[in-house]
């Protein structure tokens, strides 16, 4: 674990280089899921205009999806519980700004203590609103949402801003302790792992993984003036990682054929 932690995870620097992430199971997947989707719906609900509460229904709409398949909450849970114990144990260790880390501590007991209060009969008044289910079951038809198929969400949208904004943060608010806790479980996850400068051979690199260490999370820094992105295939226990040139919208990209500086971090 990196031993200088910001205490407010929502803070980033401003940087010239792209980060490319790849999950490697299915829980990553979920998560990282679930803080774009997030993200995405806070963004649009943040402008007044009928579009953009469009599109902030259909990232609501996507995360009640994901919450609907296995136990999400109990995992994120189980996450916070793992990663509090982990950052107790640096408590007693030297060189560590103790500070920042009762604060990161107290940030994800927080969280975890808002969660466990959080019941699963929020989110089933949420899936049972009527005009949310209606939304959802038209979304599944191309254009399906348009004004004559469902009048009174025409209507919705053509109410003000302020009320159109304050209802969505309504609806949000049951999900608002399950996304908040992802958002935090991953930026810690990010934080305690260790950059390293990596040069892939002719566009290529191949990553071997210690079994008795699994990653959950690659990240691949770029600088943006290389023009380059990875592909990335593999599983838990080796990775391929293929630098390919973008070539524009047109065509096809091309593999890198040079030695590509990078920056690798490996996430457990």
């Amino acid at each position: 674990m990196q031993q200088t932690l910001p205490v407010d995870p929502s803070s980033t620097a401003v940087s010239k280089n792209t980060v490319f992430e790849q999950p490697l199971n299915e829980r990553m997947r979920n998560l990282l899921r679930l803080e774009f989707l997030y993200q995405q719906a806070l963004y649009h609900n943040q402008s007044p205009t009928p579009w953009s509460s469009r599109a902030a229904i259909s990232s609501l709409l996507e995360i009640l999806a994901i919450t609907a398949r296995g136990d999400p909450r109990n995992d994120v849970l189980k996450d916070l519980d793992r990663q509090i114990t982990i950052l107790k144990d640096f408590q007693t260790r030297p060189g560590v700004d103790n500070a920042r880390l009762r604060a990161v501590l107290a940030r994800l007991t927080l969280r975890r203590d808002t969660l466990q209060a959080t019941s699963a009969a929020t989110l089933t008044r949420l899936r049972d609103n009527e005009l949310l289910a209606a939304i959802k079951h038209r979304s599944t038809i191309p254009g399906g949402t348009c004004d004559f198929d469902l009048p009174n969400y025409f209507h919705w949208l053509n109410l003000s801003a302020d009320t159109r904004q304050t209802d969505f943060n309504e609806w949000l608010e049951a999900l608002r302790p399950l996304c908040e806790s992802v958002t935090d479980l991953l930026w810690v996850t990010r934080e305690n792992a260790r950059p390293r400068r990596e040069i892939a051979a002719h566009g290529c690199y191949q990553i071997a993984f210690e079994r008795e260490t699994p990653i959950q999370l690659l990240r691949i820094t770029l600088c943006e003036a290389n023009d380059l992105f990875p592909e990335i295939s593999g599983g838990h226990h080796r990775c391929n990682i293929r630098f390919l040139s973008w070539s524009g919208v047109e065509q096809r990209p091309t593999q890198a054929t040079g030695d590509i500086a990078f920056i690798l971090t490996c996430s457990t």
